[in-house]
Parts: structure tokens; sequence; C-alpha cells
């Protein structure tokens, strides 16, 4: 039998009088100690029903097919996945929102952990019914910058019979996996490089709000990450 978050995830956070800090106290514990954290209605209200109020009110054509790959590699592949993303700005109210709580929780991360964390990059993500995305990784050792992913969840009601879990693996030969509901609110960190993970076919629209951490990696002639 799978494990699912609430197995090993549900110990209590630290007392302390700001939401935001007991959020992100806990989330770098959890990644100083195991490199994942899976904290389940964690994100703020107001942001949350704010991102959801925005990614449900989106026309279809706001979105578009999720790629594979960076760059000149970059390419479709309905066989891997089949998501609609829409990037995410500070032009909107709720984009400007949560790009600042993001850099919030970047400032404190690399205060408590040294993670060298210097960009953010992030999406809205919907998964219609029977969408998937198949096991893959954010990041290999040595081949790309992105260094912590951050996946939060927007749909309210969501229960085991929906399917559309993200399952993380530990690593290239677990086949179990930890299991992870896309309950409103839920948010999951782990290091890019260093968990496969896969999006499993979920039985009605799933949404979601996906994030990337990246490192600079600025050399001559080139920025990056680009502007």
């Amino acid at each position: 039998m799978s494990k699912t978050s609430n197995d090993s995830d549900s110990a209590s956070w630290p007392d302390t009088s700001s939401p935001n800090q007991a959020l992100f106290t806990k989330m770098a514990d959890d990644l100083a100690s195991k490199g994942l954290s899976i904290l389940p209605a964690a994100l703020p209200d107001e942001l949350c029903l704010a991102l959801r109020a925005q990614q449900i009110s989106m026309d279809d054509d706001q979105f578009r097919q999720a790629g594979i790959g960076r760059g000149t590699d970059a390419g479709h592949n309905e066989l891997v996945r089949t998501d609609q993303i829409c990037w995410i700005s500070k032009q909107t109210p709720a984009g400007s929102m949560w790009l600042e709580w993001a850099d919030s929780l970047r400032l404190f991360l690399n205060r408590e952990l040294m993670l060298g964390l210097f960009a953010f990059e992030s999406h809205f993500a919907h998964y219609r019914p029977g969408a998937f995305y198949k096991r893959h990784q954010d990041a290999f050792v040595g081949e790309a910058n992105r260094v912590l992913s951050l996946v939060v969840y927007l749909n309210p009601g969501w229960c085991s019979d929906d399917g559309g879990e993200l399952v993380i693996y530990q690593d290239s030969v677990d086949q179990q996996g930890v299991r992870v509901m896309p309950l409103m609110g839920t948010v999951v960190a782990f290091l890019s490089e260093g968990f496969p993970h896969e999006v499993l076919p979920a039985q009605k629209d799933r949404y979601s709000v996906a994030g990337w951490y990246r490192m600079n990696t600025t050399k001559s002639g080139r920025v990056d990450p680009p502007e």
C-alpha cells in the first residue's frame, strides 16, 4: 500500500505569531531533514482563494499545452504530459500576491538553509479529466539550475475517488512513492534534483500552481535566469 501524506507529515507546526513564519519554519525543517515537505491546508486562505478565483475565471485561450525540456530542447509530447499551463506574472492582484509570498519564502530559506535561491518562475496548471504527467524529474545533477520545486493545490472538496494524486518517489528505484491528494491549500516543496514524481489522471478538473526556485548561473554573454 502506498504511503499517503497524512502518514508522516501531520506533525504539529511551530507555535509562532505569524502563519507564514510557522509554515516557512516547518518547511525549512522538513527540507533540511529529508529534502521534502508536504503541508496540508497550509497556504494562507486569502492567497489560496485569490489564486483559485483567478485560475477558474481564465479563458481557455490563456492556457497553452505544457511542454517538456527547455530552450532548444523544448517540445510537446502527449505521451509524457497532457496538462495546460499559464505563466504567472505580477499583472494581476493574485499573481502579484503569490510572487511576493514566494519571494518571502525564498529569503527565509536562503537565510535558514543557505540554498542560494536566486529567482522564481511559476505557472498555473490545469489538468482536465484524464490528463496526466508521467514520472519525471524537475532537474538533473549538473544539467539544470532548478534547486527547489514548489506546488500548491486549489481544489476544494477533493476526495480519494477523484484521483489526480501527485506521487513523489524517493529515488530512481523507488516504485511505491508517497501520494499527495491535491486538496485546496496543500503546499508541497522538494529539492528538484532529488525526487522523481508524477501526476496521476483525475476524474475531474484539477487546478494547481507549480513553481521553481533557481540558482544564478550567469556567464559571460548570457544572463540566467533570463529577464
